[in-house]
Order: C-alpha cells, then sequence, then structure tokens
C-alpha cells in the first residue's frame, strides 16, 4: 500500500509542475535602477520563494505596454511605471485589477497607493537643496524661502521639463496647505514661476545635470532629486536639503492585459513588495521603499531611514503626487507649461 502511496504522488508530482519551475516576467527601465531591484529582490527568489524572474526594458514606457497589448502580443507579467502613468494605463484599459487576496504584503503599502490595478513600489522626492557655505546659520526651510531673493539672495535652479511637481512647489511657496493641492490652481502656479524666471539662471533637464550644478556650486538654491543631492554631497558639495514639503513621485506596479502568467503575476508582486526584501533596495537605488513595514519591523536601521525619503517619519512631511489628476490634467498643464516657459 505504501508503495502505491508514494508511486501516486510521483506520477501527481510528474503531472503538476512545482513552484520551483515558475518562470515570470518583470518589466523596468533598465539601467542600474533594475540591476539594482534584481540585486535587492529578484536574486533572492529562486531559493527563497521557488521562483525565476526573467527581465525586460520599457524602453518607451508606458508606450511599450501599449503596443504589445493592442498587437495582442504580451509577454511581461509585472510592469513598473512612473507615477502618473499608472492610471494613465487604467483608463486605456491596458492593464488588469490586481488580486489583493494574492498579495498580503500590500498590507504594509500605504492605503492611498493599493488601487484597483496598481500598487505603490518604491518612490523618489523633489527637494529644496541649498549652499550651506551661501546661506550659513540661516538656510531655507521650505518652498517659500526658495522664492524669497531678498530674504535669501542667490542663484537658483530648477528642474525645468515638466509641470508636474513645478505646479505643487509653485502653490505650497505661495501658503496653499498639502490637503488643499488637489485640484491643481494650474495657471496660479505657471504665473509664479513666470513672475520668478528672471532669478532662474539653470533649467536643469535630467539628473545628472542636476547633480552637476551642485557639485560645480552653480546654484545657491536650487530643486533637486534627493537621491541626487545626496550623490553630489558625498562628492564633497557643501550642500544640505530639508524633506519639509518635498514632492514625492511614486513608481507603480501593474500586470498588462493578456499577461502571460497573471497568477505568477500577483506572486512576484507579493515578493516585491516583501518587506525583507524591500528593505535591501536602499543599499542598491536611490529610491524609497514604499512598504512601511520595512521601517515598522527595524529591517532597515534608524540611522539609514533617516536618510531615506519613504521612512515612517520622512513621508509625513511630504506631499504624495496625486497621480490620477495628472492622469485627467497633464496635456491642459504641459501646453500651458511650455507656453509660458519657453
Amino acid at each position: 500500500m505504501k508503495v502505491k502511496i508514494v508511486a501516486a504522488a510521483m506520477l501527481l508530482s510528474a503531472a503538476t509542475p512545482s513552484l520551483a519551475d515558475e518562470t515570470v516576467s518583470y518589466a523596468s527601465y533598465g539601467g542600474a535602477y533594475q540591476e539594482g531591484v534584481r540585486k535587492a529582490i529578484l536574486d533572492h527568489l529562486p531559493a527563497d520563494q521557488g521562483m525565476k524572474v526573467t527581465d525586460y526594458v520599457l524602453a518607451n514606457g508606458i508606450q511599450d505596454i501599449r503596443t504589445k497589448v493592442k498587437a495582442n502580443a504580451v509577454d511581461i507579467d509585472v510592469a513598473e511605471l512612473y507615477g502618473g502613468l499608472c492610471d494613465q494605463a487604467v483608463k486605456e484599459d491596458l492593464i488588469i485589477p490586481l488580486d489583493y487576496s494574492k498579495i498580503p504584503n500590500a498590507s504594509g503599502i500605504p492605503e492611498n497607493l493599493r488601487k484597483s490595478h496598481w500598487i505603490g513600489f518604491t518612490a523618489y522626492s523633489t527637494v529644496l537643496a541649498y549652499n550651506k557655505e551661501t546661506y550659513g546659520a540661516n538656510p531655507p526651510k521650505n518652498w517659500a524661502d526658495f522664492f524669497d531673493v531678498q530674504k535669501f539672495p542667490g542663484t537658483r535652479s530648477m528642474g525645468g521639463t515638466y509641470p508636474s511637481t513645478n505646479l505643487e512647489i509653485a502653490l505650497l511657496a505661495d501658503g496653499v496647505p498639502k490637503d488643499k493641492i488637489y485640484p491643481v490652481d494650474i495657471d496660479r502656479a505657471i504665473k509664479k514661476w513666470v513672475d520668478f524666471k528672471p532669478n532662474i539662471s539653470v533649467r536643469w533637464g535630467t539628473g545628472a545635470q542636476a547633480t552637476q550644478l551642485a557639485t560645480s556650486q552653480e546654484a545657491d538654491m536650487m530643486t533637486i532629486w534627493a537621491a541626487r543631492i545626496e550623490a553630489a554631497i558625498k562628492d564633497g558639495a557643501p550642500y544640505a536639503y530639508t524633506l519639509n514639503d518635498a514632492v514625492m513621485d511614486v513608481e507603480c506596479l501593474v500586470v498588462p492585459k493578456n499577461s502571460p502568467n497573471p497568477e505568477g503575476a500577483m506572486r512576484l508582486i507579493n515578493n516585491l513588495l516583501d518587506p525583507k526584501y524591500q528593505a535591501n533596495l536602499p543599499d542598491y537605488i536611490p529610491y524609497g521603499p514604499m512598504n512601511q513595514d520595512a521601517f515598522k519591523k527595524g529591517l532597515i536601521s534608524p540611522e539609514k531611514a533617516a536618510k531615506i525619503v519613504t521612512s515612517v517619519d520622512n513621508i509625513k512631511k511630504q506631499l504624495i503626487t496625486n497621480m490620477s489628476y495628472w492622469a485627467d490634467h497633464i496635456i491642459e498643464a504641459q501646453t500651458k507649461w511650455d507656453a509660458a516657459m519657453q
């Protein structure tokens, strides 16, 4: 009888693929970011979770997903998108709803970043940075100070390509409370930047350019991504920055329509959000992990957490971009921004 049971078990095993053989695909932006996610999370999954993950690069972001879905040629199970594109993908019916019964680690993600079709994964923040040698014991503390050239004289630099983030900054500087920023008063925000244009010495277009501006001390005060000013500071630039009213953009995870393995996609998302793996992310990429349990469970030291934009304490200081708003208004805002800021 025992022999028959063993034989039956062997037959069942042969007929049913084991999770150890499961392969799921993940698509992101490539480069150092995607390599960092692999080292922090994906490389652990074959041994820990019985899951092998193949990588794809979304060179053109949502456009790549759009093309694959329309051609019925989807080969991606989980994709990562920039914040505002998450809701855009929903509007275009490019992604499927998430099955949260298969994603228990979602409980650690802030509730406002757990949506029907996407969930927050990592985040980066635009901060106010300043030259400590210029401002000494009286440094700027908020966006109002950035716009106050009488009290804080000196050169200014800003990221000038897109209206999102910049419009929020202008309204925060104008005294609008964080909970009243949306819907954005586009005309009011753009006017503030137009009036301030004579004080802007450089409008940077890439993160590398922003870092160089700080390294070469070309701007006394600037808007810049936190990770980029940290890199400049590590290289010796005499700068500091504040997270007060910083504007946070969130990267999201989605499952494209007609994913080859949607059930595996839910399992992969659950692994990507696992706090023990998320705690590895700051060691490899300059983006903050979104799962708050990585901090609350002590998986990230308090010393390290103090420098991470998504930590429990730091996230409270910031404005999280309303991605749904920008999905509906980016074209209008971009048109007005380009016309005004030429």
